[in-house]
C-alpha cells in the first residue's frame, strides 16, 4: 500500500514539471501574437514631432503626361498610408465628363478607374485639389494634377486671371469661398445654367485662377459663386461675373477680370403667402417686382378696403384688411401695367391674430437735442393722440413738448423737447394713443432715458470732381467694412453733399453709377450681357468730428 502512493507520487510530480515547462512560453507566444495584430492595423504614432508633410508621390502608373492614353485604371503610389477628403468638392477632371471617375483607396496608392466615355483627341486634367490627406494627420497634397491626353498631342495654352466681388470690389477667400471660375466652348454655350461647365478653376487666396492644358478653341468665361456645389449656375443666390466677348485662344491669355455680382431669377415665383400674427397677408417673390400693382378681384370687397405695403426691393407685399371675415382671396400681382400672376390664398379655419401696434422708439436709455425721438411701428400707423403721451420728468408730467408727424413718411412721429441734464425721463403711450388704418391700437408702453449730455455731432461739406455731367450718381455713407449703411442720397449737379449734424465717428464712401437712374444699384445679368453698374469706393476713411465743421474735396475716379 505504501509503494503504491510513492508512484502516483511520482507520476504527479512529473506532470507538474512538464506542465510549468510549457506555461512557461505562454508570455512569449502573447507578446508575439500582440505583435502582429498591431502591425495589422494602422495607428496613429505616440510621442515625437507632430507630422506636417503631405503624402509623398512614389510613381505614377501610367507616366503622367501620356498620349494617346487607352488605359482604364491610374495608379499613384505615395509613401504613407493615405485617405480621402471631401471628394465631390476636391477631385475634378477637365473638361468634364459625363460618367463620374471612381477613386478608391488601397492601402499607400489611389486607384482611379476612367468611363469608357472620354471624348477622342481631348487632353483631361485631373486635379485632387486638397482631396488626399495622409491618413494619420489630414495632411493634403495640394493641387495634384494628373493630365493625359486620348489623342497624338497634349493640348497646351492656358487662361488666367482675377475675380473680385463686384458690389465690395475686393476678394476675400472666407466670404466667397465658393467662387470658381468656369469656362465653356462657345459650341456648348448654348448649356449654360443647364449642365456642367467644360473647364472649371478653384480660385487661390488672392483671387487668382488659371485654366491649362487647353485646346486652341473660342471660349466664354465665368466667374460663378456656387453655392449648391454643382457647377451649374442657377440664378437667385448665385453670384455670376462673365466678359461680354467670347475669348478667341490662339496663345496664351492672362489678366482676365471678373466682377460676379448676385444673379437674377429669369422666371417669376410666389415663395410665400400666409396670414400673419398682425392679420397682415404677407407675399413673398424670387425676384424683384419693377412697378408693382396689386388687385384683389375676389372678393371685390375687400379691394376698397386694402392697404399695400411693399419692402424697399419690392420682393414682399404686406397687404392689410379691415377684417378678415373672408374664406380666400384671389389676388392679381401686376408688373410694368402687364399681370404677372393670379395669386389665390385660402384662409385656415382655427386662425387666430392680433392687430395690434407695437411702438419702436430710436432711442434705447439715452436721448441728445439733435434727433430727439422718433416713433414707427411695424404696423401702419395713421394717427397719434398727443392727449394719451406722457412724458415724465422727474415723475413731473410735462405737456410742453412736441408730437409731430414726420413730412415725408406720414407713419414716422417725432417727439421734440428741451432736454435736460441730471434728469429722469419716462415716456409713457397710453392705451390707443397710436391708431391704425383700421382703428387698430396700442398697448400701453413705458421707457426710461436719460440726456446724453455729451453730444458727438459735426458737420461736413463734400464736393466731388471727376463726374460725368450726363451721369447720375448716388452716394453712400459706409463704415470701414462696406456692410453699413448710413445715409444715402442723390448726388445733385452742383456735385456738393453736405452731412449736418452727423455723429461722429470714422466713415468711408461709395457712389454708384446710376445708369438707369431707378435710385439703386443694379448687379448684372448674364443673360441679357448686361455688366453690373460702376461702383467706385474711396480707399480711406474720414472722420467727422464733434462740433466741428470740415470741407473736404473727393477725386473720383471709376475704372
Amino acid at each position: 500500500m505504501i509503494r503504491t502512493s510513492k508512484n502516483y507520487l511520482n507520476v504527479l510530480n512529473r506532470l507538474k514539471s512538464s506542465l510549468n515547462k510549457k506555461l512557461a512560453f505562454l508570455p512569449i507566444i502573447f507578446v508575439i501574437i500582440l505583435s502582429f495584430t498591431q502591425c495589422a492595423n494602422m495607428q496613429k504614432p505616440t510621442g515625437g514631432p507632430k507630422d506636417s508633410l503631405p503624402p509623398k508621390l512614389l510613381g505614377e502608373t501610367p507616366m503622367n503626361l501620356g498620349t494617346n492614353f487607352k488605359e482604364k485604371t491610374i495608379i499613384l503610389k505615395f509613401d504613407e498610408f493615405i485617405k480621402i477628403s471631401n471628394q465631390q468638392k476636391e477631385f475634378t477632371i477637365s473638361p468634364d465628363v459625363s460618367e463620374p471617375l471612381t477613386y478608391k483607396v488601397k492601402k499607400k496608392d489611389l486607384h482611379i478607374t476612367l468611363p469608357d466615355t472620354l471624348d477622342q483627341n481631348t487632353t483631361y486634367t485631373i486635379n485632387l485639389g486638397k482631396g488626399l490627406v495622409d491618413y494619420n494627420e489630414g495632411n493634403p497634397l495640394l493641387n495634384y494634377t494628373y493630365v493625359f491626353s486620348t489623342g497624338a498631342e497634349l493640348d497646351s495654352l492656358s487662361i488666367s486671371g482675377t475675380v473680385i466681388n463686384g458690389y465690395t470690389q475686393d476678394f476675400d477667400l472666407t466670404k466667397d469661398k465658393e467662387v470658381i471660375a468656369i469656362l465653356i466652348p462657345t459650341s456648348k454655350d448654348s448649356t449654360f445654367g443647364k449642365k456642367k461647365a467644360s473647364y472649371y478653376s478653384a480660385i487661390d487666396s488672392s483671387g487668382n485662377f488659371k485654366f491649362n492644358n487647353l485646346r486652341e478653341d473660342t471660349y466664354r468665361i465665368y466667374a460663378l459663386k456656387d453655392i449648391n456645389n454643382d457647377k451649374i449656375y442657377n440664378g437667385g443666390e448665385e453670384w455670376i461675373g462673365f466678359l461680354n466677348d467670347s475669348i478667341h485662344l490662339k496663345e496664351n491669355i492672362s489678366n482676365i477680370n471678373l466682377s460676379y455680382t448676385k444673379g437674377s431669377y429669369t422666371k417669376y415665383r410666389n415663395m410665400e403667402k400666409k396670414i400673419d400674427q398682425d392679420g397682415s397677408l404677407l407675399l413673398v417673390f424670387n425676384r424683384p417686382i419693377e412697378e408693382p400693382t396689386i388687385k384683389i378681384i375676389d372678393p371685390i370687397d375687400y379691394e376698397t378696403k386694402k392697404l399695400i405695403r411693399f419692402n424697399s426691393n419690392k420682393d414682399t407685399a404686406r397687404i392689410y384688411f379691415e377684417n378678415l371675415e373672408f374664406d380666400s382671396l384671389k389676388l392679381e400681382l401686376t408688373e410694368i401695367d402687364q399681370i404677372l400672376d393670379t395669386i389665390t390664398y385660402k384662409k385656415a379655419r382655427n386662425l387666430k391674430t392680433e392687430a395690434t401696434i407695437v411702438p419702436k422708439l430710436s432711442i434705447s436709455n439715452k436721448v441728445d437735442r439733435i434727433k430727439h425721438i422718433q416713433i414707427t411701428s411695424s404696423y401702419p400707423i395713421s394717427s397719434m393722440d398727443k392727449n394719451k403721451v406722457i412724458l415724465k420728468e422727474d415723475t413731473v408730467s410735462k405737456r410742453n413738448f412736441q408730437l409731430q408727424q414726420d413730412t415725408l413718411n406720414k407713419e414716422i412721429y417725432h417727439i421734440r423737447y428741451n432736454w435736460k441734464t441730471k434728469t429722469n425721463y419716462e415716456l409713457v403711450l397710453e392705451e390707443k394713443a397710436i391708431l391704425g388704418p383700421y382703428n387698430e391700437t396700442n398697448k400701453e408702453f413705458k421707457t426710461a432715458f436719460t440726456l446724453n449730455d455729451a453730444p458727438n455731432y459735426g458737420d461736413i461739406n463734400l464736393t466731388f470732381t471727376g463726374l460725368n455731367d450726363s451721369t447720375n450718381y448716388l452716394v453712400e455713407l459706409i463704415d470701414e467694412k462696406k456692410e453699413t449703411i448710413y445715409d444715402k442720397r442723390v448726388i445733385t449737379i452742383s456735385r456738393k453733399i453736405s452731412y449736418l449734424q452727423f455723429p461722429g465717428a470714422k466713415y468711408s464712401l461709395r457712389i454708384i453709377e446710376d445708369i438707369n437712374n431707378n435710385g439703386k444699384w443694379d448687379s448684372g445679368d448674364v443673360y441679357k450681357r448686361l455688366q453690373a453698374e460702376r461702383l467706385w469706393y474711396l480707399d480711406r476713411t474720414f472722420t467727422i468730428r464733434a462740433n466741428w465743421e470740415q470741407n473736404e474735396t473727393i477725386a473720383v475716379e471709376f475704372k
